[in-house]
C-alpha cells in the first residue's frame, strides 16, 4: 500500500469514538419496529463482530455484500462491517421490483446478501437463478436456504479493520433510476469524509449536540450522508425510521423525538404542509435546520414551510456520482427557489452544447468537480466516459446562473424541450403549478401537437375536495405567473405522480404515455 496509515474509513467513523470517550453515547436509535437503541460502543463490537462473520463465512476482500435492509440498526452494522473486512457493501434501494433486484444483484456479482424480512417475498424470486450468491442472511425469521442474523453473527470473533487507502473502493450505490435501468455507482473511502468536512460541516454546521431524521432512506446517497456518515462524524445521534415516511408518521417522529435536524424530499415538505394546514395547528418539533435534496425545491412551498414551522430548508443539489449535496442555500442566505451556490469545497460551471462557459442568465449544463466524485461506474465504460471528464462531472442538470451567482434549476437536459423555438424549463411552469392553492404536485413534459409541434402537457395531482374544472383556471394562472407560450396546452389529473424512491419525478415514464 502506498499509504502510511489505514485510510479505513470505519476507523474515522466508527472506533474513534470510543477513544474520543463517546463510547456511551447512543448513535442510533429507532422510532418504530422493535425500538432499538445502539451505542457507539455497542456499534464498534458489532461492526467488528459483522467483519469476522464475513471472514468466517468465506468472504473475500474486494467482493460486493449486497445490503437490502430497511432503516434499522442492522443497517450501519453490515455497512461499517463490511467495510472493516475489506468488502464493498453495496445497499440497495428498498423499494423496488423483483426483476429489478435480479438484474441488480447480477451486474453486482455479490457474494453474500443481507435483507430485512419484510423483503423476503419480493427478493425470494430475484435469487432463482443466481450464479454468484453463496449466501443470504436474513434479518429475522429462518427462511429455506438462508441463515439468519442472529445465527450469522453469533460466536463470530470480533476481526481487525482492514489496511486501506484513502483512493481504494470502499462501497457502491446503484443510482435511482430517474432517467432509466439503475448504474452502479463506485465510491473511494475519502469520499465519505470529504462529503462531511463540507456540506455538513461547512453548511448544516453539525455538532455533537445533534439529532438527525431522514426521511430519506439510507440506500441512497442523500439518505445515507444525512442518516449515517453525517452524525457519525461527529458523534452526534440519528433516529432511524424502517417504514414509508408518510407525513403522519415523520410528523410523530419529530414531535417525539425532537431531532434538531431533518432532512426530506420536496414531495414530502409539500406533503406535510397540506397535513398541518388541513388540521389547523402549529407542529410540535425541536428543528433548527432541514434540507431538501432529490428535486429542486418550489419557492412556494420552502416559503410556507418556513412561516409555518420557524425552520429554515436549505434546498441543494447533490447526486449519486458525488455522494452528497455540492451546491446549496445556507442558513441565514436562503433565496427560495434557487439552488444557492457552490458548497465550501465544491466548484461548479454552466456550458453550453460548445463545450465553452455560458454568460450568467444563459441556460447550460452543470458540471461539477470536489473531493468526493464517484470512481466511475460498473461496466458501463461509455457512460463513465460522457460523465466523469478528467476532474469535472456532468450532472445531466440544466441550470442558468443570476447576476448575484446564485443558481436557478431549469431541469434534467433530458427533460428540456423548445417552444416556438425557445428553451422551455419545465420546473419553472411545475413551480407556477404548484403555486396555486389546488395543486399538491405537478410534472411537465413536451407532447406533440396534431401538426407535430411540442408543447409543454401537465400532470398533476390536486389536494383532496378540489373540483376537477380548476384545469382551465389554472391555464390562466400560470399564463400570468411565466408568460403566455409557457402554459400547459394540456392538463391531466391523476393519482399520483411516478418517482423513485428518492422522491424524484420520472418524467420519462410521463413521456411515455403523453
Amino acid at each position: 500500500m502506498d499509504c502510511t496509515t489505514n485510510e479505513n474509513a470505519a476507523l474515522f467513523f466508527v472506533d474513534r469514538h470510543l477513544a474520543e470517550g463517546r463510547g456511551d453515547k447512543i448513535a442510533f436509535r429507532e422510532a418504530d419496529g422493535a425500538r432499538r437503541a445502539l451505542s457507539y460502543a455497542g456499534l464498534a463490537e458489532q461492526t467488528a463482530r459483522f467483519a469476522g462473520a464475513l471472514a468466517r463465512a468465506g468472504v473475500r476482500r474486494e467482493e460486493r455484500v449486497a445490503l437490502v435492509i430497511r432503516d434499522q440498526i442492522e443497517f450501519p452494522v453490515a455497512f461499517w462491517g463490511a467495510l472493516k473486512a475489506g468488502a464493498i457493501p453495496v445497499p440497495i434501494n428498498t423499494l423496488l421490483a423483483t426483476e429489478i433486484y435480479a438484474n441488480i444483484l447480477e451486474d453486482s456479482r455479490a457474494s453474500l446478501l443481507v435483507l430485512s424480512e419484510e423483503l423476503w417475498d419480493t427478493l425470494r424470486p430475484a435469487l432463482e437463478g443466481n450464479r454468484h450468491l453463496r449466501a443470504v442472511v436474513v434479518i429475522g425469521a429462518r427462511r429455506d436456504g438462508c441463515e439468519t442474523y442472529t445465527g450469522f453473527m453469533a460466536g463470530a470473533p470480533a476481526a481487525a479493520v482492514a489496511e486501506a487507502c484513502g483512493d481504494e473502493l470502499a462501497f457502491w450505490l446503484y443510482s435511482s433510476g430517474s432517467t432509466g435501468t439503475p448504474k452502479g455507482v463506485r465510491h473511494v473511502h475519502s469520499a465519505l469524509k470529504a462529503t462531511c468536512d463540507t456540506f455538513a460541516a461547512q453548511v448544516l454546521g453539525i455538532s455533537e449536540a445533534d439529532t438527525v431524521f431522514s426521511a430519506a432512506k439510507m440506500f441512497f446517497a442523500y439518505g445515507l450522508g444525512n442518516a449515517m456518515s453525517f452524525p457519525m462524524s461527529v458523534g452526534a445521534g440519528t433516529v432511524l425510521l424502517a417504514g414509508r415516511p408518510t407525513p403522519e408518521a415523520v410528523a410523530g417522529v419529530l414531535k417525539d423525538h425532537r431531532p434538531t435536524l431533518f432532512c426530506g424530499v420536496p414531495t414530502l415538505y409539500a406533503a406535510m404542509l397540506h397535513a398541518q394546514e388541513a388540521a389547523g395547528r402549529r407542529p410540535e418539533h425541536c428543528l433548527r435546520l432541514c434540507t431538501s435534496a432529490g428535486e429542486a425545491l418550489p419557492r412556494e412551498i420552502g416559503e410556507r414551510w418556513q412561516a409555518l414551522w420557524g425552520a429554515e430548508i436549505v434546498d441543494g443539489v447533490g447526486s449519486t456520482e458525488m455522494l452528497h449535496i455540492f451546491l446549496s442555500n445556507r442558513p441565514s442566505d436562503i433565496v427560495y427557489g434557487t439552488s444557492g451556490v457552490a458548497v465550501p469545497g465544491y466548484e461548479v460551471r454552466l456550458v453550453g452544447e460548445d463545450g465553452q462557459d455560458v454568460a450568467d442568465g444563459e441556460v447550460g449544463e452543470l458540471l461539477v468537480r470536489g473531493p468526493s466524485s464517484a470512481e466511475g461506474y460498473w461496466n458501463r465504460r461509455d457512460k463513465s466516459r460522457a460523465t466523469f471528464a478528467g476532474h469535472w462531472t456532468r450532472t445531466g442538470d440544466k441550470y442558468e446562473r443570476t447576476e448575484g451567482g446564485r443558481y436557478v434549476y431549469c431541469g434534467r437536459a433530458d427533460d428540456m424541450f423548445k417552444v416556438s423555438g425557445i428553451w422551455l424549463s419545465p420546473f419553472e411552469v411545475e413551480q407556477a403549478l404548484v403555486a396555486h392553492p389546488a395543486v399538491l404536485e405537478a410534472a411537465v413534459v413536451p407532447r406533440k401537437t396534431a401538426d407535430g409541434l411540442e408543447k409543454p402537457a401537465a400532470f398533476i395531482v390536486l389536494k383532496p375536495g378540489t373540483d376537477p374544472a380548476v384545469v382551465e383556471e389554472l391555464k390562466e394562472f400560470v399564463k400570468a405567473r411565466v408568460g403566455m407560450w409557457k402554459y400547459p396546452r394540456w392538463i391531466d389529473i391523476v393519482e399520483e405522480l411516478p418517482k423513485t424512491a428518492t422522491g424524484k419525478i420520472q418524467r420519462f415514464r410521463l413521456r411515455m404515455v403523453s
